[in-house]
């Protein structure tokens, strides 16, 4: 419907003209000032800026609701309702009505769950697939599962028949293909088939991991390969798992690393040594660190009381009272003037001046400023902070983007985050997503 033409109101005197210019002009440049992404340095300081909370529906993924609420294995977790286990899905709905005395995780399709005293096995749609009739039994790996059938332990298969008969005195899940068993006081290895691969003949064994584990023989530690030869012969009084090509390895109270023949390629000497990581690892000398390379040529003097592992070309090292940063060449980047120092993630590593918790970029200077309680690093683009007792999020200007008011809360994984409250667990929704 159109509207009527109507004739033009009579301008007002030249003065009440002035005054409405000016009106005009004022509403103008508070709207400019409302509008505008650069608001006063009192808004953007991180101490005041608070985003506003999302409303409930949208804050959480999930409510906090659950006694107990286990984490997601796939589309599905363990919870407990009124003494009873079941599941639920990522939208919070039940999926598997609590009716069991305990439930674990699915891995591999299927999850154990106890009615009673017995053990057995449900599928995804809740579905008893292996009735239960164990007194014990681990989850499927590699299409087995663990199971102890009077005082033995064997392997059942996934439609619940014994694969591998109960007769072991020990037996731990299959990793690699290959399981842990344990016969009179000798750990050895099978096949999915039973096969002893490597007869029990160890003290002490690890599970595989990749083509190696460790093993142990009257108090000495070794290696052995996946073939079943004893590629390392165990001579070691430590041994850790291999990272980089290189093991860290100590004879006495000396440490030093060996390559996977086993030679020594740098040879012991070091009062304690760590994994390598990004080429360098960590070493101890007297009561000093420093790093060495693979050619084990040290490249950063053992010249502090403490440091960590180099994280985004940086690494903290502390003088015992202070906390400072150095790169790979041991150049000091970073002067020491924390009480606590993090390592970096995101470009921000978390710092702590005085009685409170900020966050630093690469050259130094503060981020955000400390004010919080306690601080943890940075993880899909958001950090946890507390404030007093309470637990929320910030963002990497320092906007509480979800203000701080959970008992508990876990970092964002897969758009999703644990928060407890009240007692009660339930899951946010990833908010700037």
């Amino acid at each position: 419907m159109q509207h009527p033409i109507q004739a033009p109101p009579p301008k007002p005197p030249l003065r009440g003209r002035a005054l409405v210019l000016l009106a005009a002009i004022t509403c103008l440049l508070v709207l400019l000032w409302l509008l505008s992404p650069f608001p006063p340095d009192s808004a953007r300081s991180p101490a005041l800026s608070v985003a506003q909370p999302a409303p409930p529906q949208s804050l959480f993924a999930i409510e906090p609701q659950y006694e107990e609420l286990w984490g997601f294995a796939g589309d599905l977790s363990v919870v407990k309702v009124g003494g009873k286990y079941g599941f639920i899905d990522k939208s919070g709905k039940i999926a598997i009505g609590p009716r069991f005395d305990e439930a674990d995780s699915f891995s591999e399709e299927l999850a154990r769950i106890r009615i009673g005293s017995k053990y057995g096995f449900i599928d995804k749609s809740g579905k008893i697939v292996i009735n239960p009739q164990f007194e014990r039994v681990g989850a499927f790996a590699d299409e087995r599962a663990r199971v102890k059938i009077g005082s033995k332990w064997g392997f059942i298969d996934k439609s619940g028949l014994i694969a591998i008969k109960p007769e072991f005195d020990d037996a731990y899940y299959f990793a690699d293909g290959l399981a842990r068993v344990k016969i009179g006081s000798k750990w050895g290895y099978i096949d999915k088939n039973g096969d002893r691969v490597i007869p029990p003949q160890f003290d002490w064994a690890d599970p595989f991991a990749g083509e190696w584990a460790r093993v142990g023989i009257n108090d000495k530690l070794g290696y052995i390969h996946k073939t079943g030869s004893l590629a390392i012969p165990p001579q070691f009084d430590e041994a850790e798992n291999f990272a980089e090509g290189l093991a860290q390895v100590a004879i006495g109270s000396k440490w030093g690393y060996i390559d996977r023949s086993g030679d020594r390629v740098i040879s012991p000497q070091f009062n304690w040594a760590g994994s390598f990581s990004d080429g360098l690892a960590l070493i101890g000398m007297g009561s000093k660190i420093g790093w060495v390379d693979k050619t084990g040529k040290i490249v950063i003097e053992p010249q502090f009381n403490g440091g960590g592992n180099f994280s985004e070309g940086l690494a903290q090292v502390s003088n015992g009272y202070q906390n400072a940063y150095i790169d790979k060449t041991g150049k000091i980047v970073i002067p020491p003037r924390f009480r606590e120092a993090g390592h970096f993630t995101e470009g921000l590593a978390r710092v702590r001046i005085g009685s409170k918790y900020g966050y630093i970029d690469k050259i130094g200077l503060i981020a955000i400023k400390p004010q919080f309680d306690r601080a943890e690093n940075f993880a899909d683009g958001l950090a946890r902070i507390r404030i007093g007792s309470k637990w929320g999020y910030i963002d990497k200007i320092g906007n509480q983007i979800i203000p701080p008011q959970f008992d508990r809360a876990a970092n964002f994984d897969g758009g999703v985050a644990r928060v407890v409250t009240d007692g009660k667990i339930g899951y946010l929704r990833h908010p700037l997503k």
